[in-house]
This record gives C-alpha cells, sequence and structure tokens, in this order.
C-alpha cells in the first residue's frame, strides 16, 4: 500500500524532482481518492476553455492500480475485515458481472448475443475507468492528442479462435485494414533510428549506450561485434565470446528426445552457468530480456522458452530442426492498445456513450471520439456500467434462482441482485467474495498468482533529441523498468501521428517488477514479492528512474528533463498479467487437470471468466473465457 507519509528521496544531479509536475500529480491524487460519477475533475488542456468533466484517461501520475481502486479488496482478502448491513439497492438484473475488462464486457456482449439486446445487465468495476489492463493513456499537454497504452497491446491475431475474430468482426475491427497504416514494430518504426541497449552507471559502473545492439532476437555474430564495448570484466567478455563461438556439442551423447527434455527441464542461467561457462556477470545481461513477453526473468524460464525469445545458446545444443512451422506471432495494434477493443464493445452495449457516434459511424473512429461517462450508468439502459465500485460478496440465494452481489461504492455498502452472475475478476480473489464455493475449488483460485507488471508513459515536448541520438528504443539489463521505445508508426482512423522530431512524442517504458532478491525463490514467490515491492512504491520512485534513464540514453543529445517532459503516467498492475504454463512454473500449477481449470468451475448461478480461467496473459483468452463461461452458466427458465 502506498504510504503517504514516506519521507522524500535523495535526488541526484541528473534526476531531479519536477516540482510544477509533482504538484499537478499529487492534486490529481487527491482527487482521484474521492471520486465519484459526479465528481467534477480537471481534463487537459484541450478542454481548459470548455466545462471539466469525467474523464480518466487523461489523469497522470500513479494509474493503474490506482489510490481509491484496492484498498477495500484488500481489507477483505488481507484483513479479514466484516462487511456487514448493507443498503440493499431496488435493483435486480439478468445478469451481474464482477469486472469491466475485456473479459466483462465480452461477456456482457455474449450474453446480449444469447439473450437478447433487451437483457438487464450490471457491470460492476473497482477502478474509474473500464478495460482492465486495457488502458487508455491521452496527453494534450503539446496540444494535439497523443495516445499510449497503459497495459495490454498486441492484437495477436493469428491465435484468436474463431470466437475471439468473430467477435472482432462484429466490433468492426477489419485486422487488414488496421494493418495498412501501421509500421511500429517494436522500435523499427519507419524513423530511420536503432535499437540499443543502454548500460548504466549504477549497475556497471560507466554509462555505455550501444546502438544497433538488441536482445530482442539477436544472432550470434551480431553480438560478438559488440562484446568487447560491454562494460564488464574481462573474464566475462572472455566467456562470452568463448560461448557465442563455441562449436562445441554441450550434450554430447545424448538422444534427441533427451535434449528436448534438457531444454525444457533446466533453467537458462543454469544452461549458462553449465554449459556456456558464463560467469554471473554475463549471465545477468541476459536476465531482464525476456520481462516483455513472459513477465519472468531469463534466469527462471527454461532454456527452450529463452531459445524461442531469440536469446543464445541453440548453437551448441544439436537440436534437432522443428517438425512444425513456428508459432506465428505477428500482431496488430491500435494507438491506445486494445482500450480500442474495450471502447468498442462498450459502443455496442451502451451507443449512446458516444455522442459523437451514430449507427453508421465507421468503427475506427472509435480512436479518437470522446466518450461521456456520465452515461455508462443510466437508470433506463438495458445495459449499465458502474465504476469505483468494489464487490466484497457474491452470494447464491438458498433458494437457487438468483443472486447477491455485495459492493463499496464511495465509502458505502450497498446490495444488487442478478438471476445470475459472471465473475471477470482477478481470479485469486474470488475465494474471499465467494464464501459458497466449495474448498477445493478455493484453493484451485488461490494459485492464480498474477505477474506483477508497470507500463510507463512520459510525454515529450519533442523529439530532437531522439533524432539527434540516432536511438529510438533500448534494452535496460540494469534498471528496474526493462525497456523504453519511441512511440510511433500506429495510425488509425482520424488518429494519424507521422512522426516529426519537432514536435511532441510519446515514450513507453515497460517492466515485469521482479523481487528485489530473487535467488532462491519460486517463479510465484517472485511474482509476490514483486508485487509488495511496487505497492510499496511511489510517484516519485518512478519518476526518478524516468529521468535517470531518459537523461542516460538522450541526456547527450540535448534532453533536458526539467525542460523537455510535459507529463508522466505510471500504470501500475501489482496484479498484473495472467499467470501462464511456464515450464519451470511450481509443480502443482502445471498438473493436470490444471488448477485454474479446477478453479473457474460454475457454481449455482456464478460462472467464471477473465485470463486467469485460461493460464494465458492474453487478449483473445479473455474473449475466449468470457464466451466459455456465458455458456456454461446454467439455462434460465423461461
Amino acid at each position: 500500500m502506498i504510504r503517504s507519509d514516506k519521507a522524500p528521496k535523495e535526488e541526484s544531479n541528473d534526476a531531479k524532482t519536477i516540482t510544477r509536475r509533482d504538484f499537478l500529480h499529487d492534486l490529481s491524487l487527491a482527487s482521484l481518492a474521492l471520486s465519484v460519477p459526479s465528481l467534477t475533475m480537471a481534463r487537459s488542456a484541450r478542454a481548459a476553455s470548455a466545462q471539466a468533466s469525467y474523464y480518466p484517461p487523461t489523469l497522470t501520475g500513479m494509474r493503474g492500480a490506482h489510490a481509491g481502486a484496492f484498498e477495500v479488496a484488500h481489507q477483505l482478502a488481507r484483513e479479514a475485515k466484516a462487511f456487514d448491513d448493507p443498503q440493499i439497492l431496488d435493483e435486480h438484473y439478468d445478469l451481474v458481472i464482477v469486472g469491466a475488462g475485456i473479459s466483462g464486457l465480452a461477456a456482457a456482449h455474449f450474453y446480449r448475443k444469447q439473450h437478447g439486446p433487451q437483457s438487464k445487465i450490471l457491470l460492476l468495476d473497482n477502478h474509474d475507468d473500464f478495460g482492465g489492463h486495457a488502458k487508455r493513456n491521452e496527453f494534450h499537454q503539446g496540444g494535439a492528442m497523443r495516445l499510449a497504452w497503459g497495459g495490454t497491446v498486441n492484437i495477436e491475431y493469428p491465435k484468436y479462435s474463431d470466437v475471439g475474430l468473430g467477435l472482432l468482426k462484429e466490433l468492426g475491427v477489419d485486422i487488414a485494414r488496421l494493418l495498412q497504416n501501421f509500421d511500429y514494430n517494436w522500435g523499427d518504426s519507419g524513423t530511420g533510428l536503432a535499437e540499443a541497449t543502454w548500460f548504466d552507471k549504477e549497475t556497471y559502473g560507466e554509462d555505455v549506450l550501444i546502438p544497433g545492439l538488441s536482445f530482442s532476437s539477436i544472432g550470434r555474430e551480431p553480438l560478438l561485434q559488440f562484446i568487447s564495448r560491454f562494460p564488464v570484466s574481462d573474464d566475462a567478455k572472455a566467456a562470452l565470446t568463448r560461448f557465442l563461438n563455441s562449436q562445441e556439442d554441450a550434450l554430447s551423447g545424448l538422444s534427441t528426445v533427451e535434449r528436448t527434455a534438457y531444454t525444457r527441464q533446466t533453467r537458462y542461467a543454469d544452461f549458462l552457468r553449465t554449459k556456456g561457462g558464463l560467469p554471473d556477470d554475463a549471465i545477468q545481461i541476459f536476465s531482464g530480456a525476456t520481462m516483455g513477453s513472459w513477465g519472468i526473468r531469463a534466469d527462471d524460464l527454461s532454456v527452450a522458452e529463452c531459445l524461442e525469445n531469440g536469446l543464445p545458446g541453440e548453437h551448441i545444443l544439436g537440436l534437432p530442426d522443428p517438425e512444425e512451422v513456428q508459432e506465428d506471432y505477428a500482431s496488430a495494434m491500435f494507438p491506445d492498445g486494445n482500450a480500442s477493443i474495450a471502447r468498442l464493445l462498450v459502443r455496442s452495449l451502451m451507443p449512446g456513450c458516444y455522442p459523437t457516434m451514430s449507427d453508421t459511424s465507421d468503427p475506427f473512429d472509435i480512436v479518437t471520439a470522446e466518450l461521456d461517462y456520465q452515461r455508462l450508468d443510466e437508470a433506463a439502459a438495458p445495459t449499465r456500467l458502474r465504476l469505483n465500485s468494489t464487490v466484497i460478496e457474491v452470494r447464491n440465494r438458498a433458494s437457487a434462482d438468483a443472486v447477491d452481489v455485495s459492493y463499496v461504492r464511495d465509502g458505502k455498502l450497498v446490495r444488487v441482485s442478478g438471476d445470475q452472475c459472471v465473475m471477470a475478476c482477478y481470479n485469486r480473489i474470488i475465494p474471499h467474495l465467494c464464501p459458497q464455493i466449495p474448498e477445493v475449488q478455493k484453493a484451485a483460485l488461490a494459485q492464480c498468482i498474477k505477474r506483477p507488471m508497470v507500463c510507463v508513459n512520459v510525454a515529450l515536448k519533442d523529439g530532437r533529441a531522439i533524432e539527434r541520438s540516432g536511438v529510438s528504443q533500448a534494452y535496460l539489463p540494469g534498471r528496474m523498468l526493462q525497456l523504453v521505445n519511441l512511440v510511433t508508426g500506429i495510425n488509425t482512423g482520424p488518429y494519424s501521428v507521422q512522426w516529426k522530431p519537432e514536435e511532441p512524442c510519446v515514450v513507453h517504458f515497460f517492466a515485469a517488477m521482479g523481487a528485489e532478491n530473487p535467488e532462491g525463490l519460486s517463479i510465484s514467490q517472485q511474482n509476490q514479492a514483486g508485487r509488495l515491492r511496487l505497492l510499496d512504491m511511489d510517484f516519485a520512485d518512478f519518476e526518478k528512474e524516468v529521468n535517470t534513464v531518459l537523461n542516460g540514453i538522450w541526456g547527450s543529445a540535448g534532453l533536458d528533463i526539467t525542460r523537455d517532459i510535459q507529463a508522466i503516467t505510471v500504470n501500475r498492475w501489482p496484479h498484473g498479467y495472467a499467470r501462464d504454463l511456464a515450464d519451470l512454473e511450481d509443480p502443482q500449477w502445471l498438473a493436470s487437470p490444471g488448477p485454474y481449470e479446477i478453479g473457474r468451475q460454475t457454481f449455482g448461478n456464478v460462472a467464471i471468466a477473465n485470463s486467469d480461467a485460461g493460464a494465458d496473459a492474453y487478449t483473445h483468452t479473455a474473449i475466449d473465457q468470457a464466451w466459455r463461461a456465458i455458456q456454461e452458466l446454467p439455462s434460465r427458465s423461461s
């Protein structure tokens, strides 16, 4: 939990506090702590001449799991607080959905499709905005709007099921059209600028920026070209050179089956140490390279998983050529990530929320359309979405004819009822919300430990320093934030922002938050430690990290953090992306049937969705699990 009395931290000269921005951040948090739909919030410079309104996408500072979103849930789950005597509202629905992320919104869509558009549905969410990890960040500080994402971003369309592709089609998401003006490609976005790796002085003793060195997928030969510049010991450089040049068969005498088993059962760090002969300071360089795709450091992934991520080692393993074509990782995206999918779902459920869009509007207009948050919870609407509402209990009635749902909103405990309910929230909280479910199911759900993640977006006055540096993206092997890249090359419908260095721009930081002392901890234990670490951090911690990295990479090219940073939005997700099926996860998690399968079973009139239920941290999984949950609800009597 964030401590308001946390002592100020010392700032170095290259990481100075920006007083004006801190003031605005503190002001926004103070407002946020009291947020209710009737509260007026300051928006951006764009709306300065208009009446202020509730519009969360423009809020900066600490977002994601923001102040006010998690405290009630922590009182329930951590402190076992009792919530008694709710006010009974005169509201009964066909379906109540707990969680208004993409899985919850998709569940509402599928329910309406099955039972008709007049079905009465209520979605409840503890955050001040919908979409879950599909978070939209808007920046207007420099004039024209710049968009970025605060969580889930890729539409990995080759992985979508017929159900998922069908939903996209119904929403108007034409993948071929989405790809027409798309050249983002994670750092290679038609700017002519290079990817790089930045070794920082705090970790390595000196600042070293190496343009052209990428750890996303780099072959042995390019890597060998740069080893002499690595700020590591001579022994580490020599060992890396020997490892990458080696022609030896490290698994001599093993059969093909045994070699494959070795790559699935061996930690990558152990392989580098025992078969590659690398010392710890050389191994550490690769540690953060997989955090973006797995949320797990390379040390704790299997050799096979790291090879699939492009890390070196295959040349000494004598592995057979794969019999099957490798999985297609092609993806498309909106400028605000999958927030546009969430917004399209809201439009389909509550079209009046977008007053500038009609039935005949181009679906891609959703990217720039303004949403009237006041209309999300209209009494006369068949579907209603209620934000700032933390559910604390879901209970099947003894008569089996309804479900009672209690939640806290604006400090008040209230209760509504529904014929049925879908839990589209963090699966691990469900045992605390649903006391009636069987103990074996509670134990299974308790194993759904998410991986903590952070997405930080920084609005810059312009991109001149980025252009002068020749670098648009950097891997940060020694830093808390593991990757930074320029956001450009994603243009959809009316949103067309071409790369012009003299204009405002956004740079995006990503991190999977690990334990400060991970050695000896299992992956799930590291995730739990990382979550506590993330919750204990405040905005100043992230600002200092951002300032240090920006100054280290682009400071010598003229970037001045006190002049050029216009806003910082920290999307903090202590309960981040779903726990998936990594090779070396805890054995009980990899059992068959998996705990996620046992945990997602329908009980009474309550079904369970969310990507947690599919053990896969992807939007298409959230959609598929929403569809499954709706199909598994008991048939309604006429």
